[in-house]
């Protein structure tokens, strides 16, 4: 069974709408700058990419992850043109790796909160509460955590409601804004943050994640009309194995790859995670041309446009691969960048004429893959 994708939103250090996205990257922009352009770091010189309207952020009564929420997921409704009565009866799924951590455990700069609030901004389902109460929205909310890979996965769950008969109707929201001091120490800690400031992921020399913050929706539906974008399908799993690395030798990467060829066919395009760490460098392109020994789909990086969004990333990379396929596209690559062995990596907009994996990967070994195509 498949779901329509209709509404769609976007807001990053590229615009604060999907369109505004669309243009940047058929332009080659990107938007990365030094964090201490942001605030006091003990990694000032990194390059990170954040949403520049600071004051769409900020609100005394709601976090800003709430915000940043709201703000993306009135864009979803409003395009997927939901009635009053359709939206009350919708469930909602938010991804985030890091909950409402800004505004929390790291103070905000300008916001000042109603102390009446302070429980609740410190919940990690603040944002869907807030979701539930400013859209009018009485089906039931669920947070999903799950690292890197959270929006993909709420995604996931959304369509299992949608399954299991709980809804007619899934608004699928993500959002992360890890450039908090704790957040970035613990990334330095980890060692997973650029060293280099070289923004191609799977280059010989690339050093790390450029942090970024990130938000995202999407409407997903049951709806038997023709035209639009749908989710074909949804798979999962995990490495058991190590609690930062991507883990090849433990084969469960190729495994869900192949799984997903086996029940979706071979994909025209892949959109991978793509991080940027050196040891993703090795292991995704292994993964890849171990599940494709023979296909070789194109593509498609969005990290090196975005950064890396965490929790959020996944599920603004999928708005973006949607937008593109409503139009029977798939989005280009940046000039310059360093493809692995065997597949290539289009530098403009190429005619989508199949599927498109979105896959994603999380610390701790969690793995995701949606299956999008566009329906004609």
């Amino acid at each position: 069974m498949s779901y329509l994708i209709r509404g769609l939103g976007a807001l990053s250090a590229l615009g604060e709408t999907v369109s505004a996205h669309r243009e940047a990257l058929r332009d080659g922009r990107s938007s990365f700058q030094e964090l201490g352009a942001l605030m006091e770091s003990s990694t000032p010189t990194v390059l990170a990419s954040w949403i520049q309207n600071r004051a769409l952020l900020t609100h005394r009564k709601w976090s800003p992850a709430a915000m940043a929420a709201l703000h993306v997921a009135r864009q979803a409704v409003a395009s997927a043109g939901w009635t009053a009565e359709q939206t009350r009866d919708a469930v909602i799924l938010l991804g985030t790796s890091r909950g409402g951590a800004a505004g929390w455990l790291d103070p905000w700069p300008a916001r000042r909160g109603f102390p009446l609030m302070q429980a609740s901004n410190s919940m990690h389902g603040e944002a869907a509460a807030a979701l539930s109460i400013e859209l009018g929205i009485r089906g039931a909310y669920q947070v999903i955590s799950t690292g890197c890979s959270a929006g993909l996965d709420a995604l996931g769950m959304a369509s299992m409601h949608l399954q299991c008969k709980m809804a007619e109707r899934a608004l699928v929201v993500a959002v992360d804004l890890p450039l908090v001091r704790f957040i970035l120490e613990g990334y330095q800690s980890a060692g997973i943050l650029s060293k280099n400031g070289r923004n191609d992921p799977y280059h010989p020399d690339t050093g790390g994640i450029f942090p970024a913050e990130a938000a995202a929706a999407l409407t997903l539906e049951k709806n038997d009309a023709s035209g639009g974008v749908r989710l074909l399908g949804y798979l999962a799993n995990s490495d058991a194995m190590d609690p930062l690395s991507l883990s090849p030798s433990s084969g469960q990467l190729v495994a869900l790859m192949e799984k997903a060829r086996g029940l979706f066919g071979e994909p025209a395009a892949v959109c991978p995670h793509a991080t940027g760490t050196a040891s993703h460098a090795v292991a995704e392109p292994q993964c890849l041309a171990q599940a494709f020994p023979d296909a070789t789909p194109s593509l498609h990086l969005l990290k090196p446009y975005l950064g890396h969004g965490i929790g959020a990333g996944s599920l603004l990379e999928t708005v973006i691969l949607c937008d593109f396929l409503e139009r029977g596209q798939l989005p280009p690559n940046r000039d310059g960048l360093h493809a692995p062995p065997r597949f290539s990596l289009p530098t403009q907009e190429t005619v989508c004429r199949g599927a498109v994996w979105k896959v994603a990967a999380s610390l701790g070994g969690h793995n995701a893959l949606a299956v999008l195509q566009r329906d004609l």
